[in-house]
């Protein structure tokens, strides 16, 4: 099968996801095409099978912006037709879906009909949710795509609600590889981190409002407050100054490590005790599910998709948005009891083997030919 996959290049959960599919798809025999306007950021080697695409826009005195959708559109008719493309996965429906669709009906005037599948993965719908200016074109977009899919339950209820869907929404996990995420036990890396044995609690994200990381940091000072600890904060973003002010107002900077980006996120997973995710809302929760592959417990807000990977009282602790005490309370809880420790971290492995890419593959390629065995034209 031949795929064309449109993506953001970004470290983004979108992003990730959508290039560890097409390598995964590619290793199994099937010829991808990524199509985008940079590299995918996890697209770093050869691989037999995979093909990139840029996407080039070129900048003219009349644009205030730059019209990337309309070079992206482009750029789809010119890979459908010249590499025989069988069909198009985009990933989210902003503005990708949409591009599909005028590509879609730029090749049916040449006699090509291409299906088109979009994978929605959160805020393109739940940011959109709050923005209804740009209702109409996301709902238009996936009532007119062939396939829709979205990574979570909760994902596929939030845009029946926030639209008028009259597509079916098939629920495809997000995933991932355990040939990169599983515990390595990297016992040096962890005493020099912690040199007198404190409990290591790590965040990860894009240190957007969002994600609320002012949380991370207070409910790491009502741990720090009853034992040793030390927290890693891996990632950066627009509140970055802001959290490391709260550091020092809280007088915990010795204890806070502020990693920047890093690739190899796995390595610093690998010697944590907990992994904090307080977000306030997420679709997944795929920075969860890694942690949970390298035996690290979850302690995250009950938001969206997280129930659904976090396991209440089974693989961490679940905890309403904006609940401090709560989940200081429930770190402290399975902190302070080596037991219960260890048996959530084999608990959190045996969970996220449920969705190793080894599983979720099969089902992207049953979703594959089902939609090319039933896609019509539909105008």
């Amino acid at each position: 099968m031949k795929i064309g996959i449109v993506c953001y290049p970004t470290y983004g959960g979108s992003g990730v996801l959508a290039t560890e599919l097409g390598l995964g798809l590619a290793k199994r025999g099937h010829q991808v095409h990524f199509i985008t306007y940079r590299q995918p950021a996890r697209l770093t080697a050869f691989q037999e099978n995979v093909f990139y695409h840029e996407v080039s826009s070129a900048d003219y005195p009349l644009f205030e912006f730059t019209p990337y959708d309309t070079a992206l559109a482009s750029k789809l008719v010119e890979v459908v037709k010249y590499e025989n493309l069988d069909l198009l996965h985009v990933h989210y429906a902003i503005p990708h879906a949409a591009v599909a669709y005028m590509a879609k009906k730029i090749l049916l005037t040449e006699g090509r009909y291409v299906p088109t599948i979009t994978t929605l993965h959160g805020t393109d719908i739940t940011l959109v949710g709050s923005n209804q200016a740009f209702a109409p074109v996301v709902a238009f977009s996936i009532n007119k795509s062939d396939g829709v899919t979205a990574v979570s339950k909760s994902l596929r209820e939030q845009t029946y609600e926030y639209f008028d869907i009259r597509k079916d929404i098939e629920v495809i996990y997000n995933f991932i590889d355990f040939n990169r995420f599983k515990k390595h036990n990297l016992d040096h890396f962890k005493k020099a981190i912690a040199p007198n044995g404190e409990r290591i609690l790590i965040h990860t994200s894009n240190f957007r409002k969002v994600k609320r990381v002012d949380d991370v940091i207070r409910v790491f000072k009502k741990v720090a407050d009853v034992m040793p600890a030390k927290l890693l904060l891996v990632g950066d973003g627009p509140e970055r100054s802001h959290l490391e002010s709260l550091c020092r107002e809280l007088k915990i900077c010795n204890h806070v490590s502020f990693l920047g980006k890093q690739d190899a996120v796995e390595e610093l997973l690998d010697v944590a005790d907990v992994f904090l995710m307080p977000s306030e809302t997420e679709s997944f929760g795929l920075a969860a599910l890694e942690a949970m592959a390298c035996e690290v417990p979850v302690i995250s807000s009950d938001t969206g998709g997280l129930p659904e990977v976090n396991i209440h009282g089974k693989t961490g602790f679940l905890s309403p948005v904006g609940d401090v005490e709560d989940m200081a309370k429930n770190t402290i809880k399975l902190l302070q009891d080596d037991k219960m420790l260890e048996r959530f971290r084999k608990n959190a492995l045996e969970n996220a083997r449920l969705y190793d890419i080894k599983n979720i593959l099969p089902q992207y390629e049953a979703y594959y030919e089902q939609i090319l065995a039933s896609a019509v034209y539909d105008d």
